[in-house]
């Protein structure tokens, strides 16, 4: 388990876009926090540090979009979704092991779709715009890649 301490949404884009360098197909993201924890804000970060191509923006109405670049993104808001069988029924590991996929709201209904990923868990200040993000590695050779950052 890693923590990282960022001041402003700024910070916390440029460490999604530290985060990306690290990326590879087939890797899982599994984002979670409050609400304005700034979950989005990481992956637009992600996305910039991948060269998607488009604008990242919160999925939560459309529940997912497909960022296409050298490594496509997946970015999935499963805020909505209160099942598996609703996890299931986005086809999300159809082309898993050729994108990085993101996924918000996605603790305890998206774990089953690889045997590693990275959890990161985002919690922001009351009092200022500090985030706190913590990474917890699951498998493979996660925590060996998050020495880099």
């Amino acid at each position: 388990m890693t923590e990282y301490r960022l001041a402003t949404v700024e910070e916390t884009q440029a460490f999604g876009a530290r985060l990306a360098a690290l990326l590879r197909p087939g890797d899982l993201l599994v984002l979670s926090g409050p609400l304005g924890a700034g979950k989005t804000a990481l992956v637009q970060g992600i996305g910039r540090g991948l060269g998607v191509s488009g604008r990242v923006a919160s999925p939560t109405f459309v529940i997912a979009r497909v960022h296409p670049g050298p490594l496509p993104l997946v970015h999935v808001d499963a805020y909505r979704l209160g099942s598996l069988a609703e996890v299931d029924d986005l086809d999300l590991d159809v082309d898993a092991a050729e994108v990085v996929t993101a996924v918000e709201w996605g603790a305890g209904l998206v774990e089953q779709l690889a045997d590693e990923r990275l959890e990161i868990v985002i919690d922001r200040s009351s009092a200022s715009d500090e985030r706190v993000i913590t990474l917890l590695p699951h498998g493979g050779d996660w925590a060996a890649r998050l020495v880099a950052l």
